[in-house]
């Protein structure tokens, strides 16, 4: 699905959901001059189009015992295993991203772990033998900042 048109009211909806998923409607409607029913109706189309998905928590992995946050460029043996590589990189529930992307990597991923010994052992244990030829890991020492994607503004 190519990009979907959205409005100004769909714009500054985003904007203010994007900063806070929990953001009851009548509020985000006092802010938009708008109806309680007009943002549940903004909103149900935006998911209905797939603009907004999902709803989460954002967990801190430190707190939890995940000290060791990696990135990994990975390179396949054959390109050709790519879609059984990534469905099994699906099953591994230390990987929480995956990208396919440009550049020297044939997929980038990043992991979650207890440690680095931990990181060693997926990396032995469950990726290489997917048909890896080798990984590269950088190791995160801190995440200094996240933030949700800039909402575009909208254009006439």
């Amino acid at each position: 699905m190519g990009q979907s048109q959205l409005d100004e009211l769909d714009t500054q909806i985003l904007k203010m959901v994007a900063n806070n998923a929990r953001i009851p409607y009548l509020e985000v409607a006092r802010e938009c001059n708008v109806s309680g029913a007009a943002i549940h109706q903004r909103m149900q189309k935006m998911i209905n189009q797939g603009i907004i998905y999902g709803s989460e928590f954002s967990i801190d992995p430190f707190k939890i015992g995940l000290e060791t946050c990696a990135y990994l460029g990975l390179f396949l043996k054959d390109p050709s295993d790519y879609d059984r590589i990534v469905e099994a990189l699906r099953q591994i529930p230390e990987v929480v991203e995956c990208h396919y992307t440009t550049g020297k990597y044939d997929l980038f991923i990043k992991m979650y772990v207890k440690d680095n010994h931990t990181l060693r052992s997926v990396i032995h244990d469950k990726l290489l033998p997917l048909g890896l030829a080798r990984t590269e890991t950088l190791i995160s020492f801190s995440e200094v900042f996240k933030r949700q994607m800039p909402i575009p503004d909208y254009e006439e």
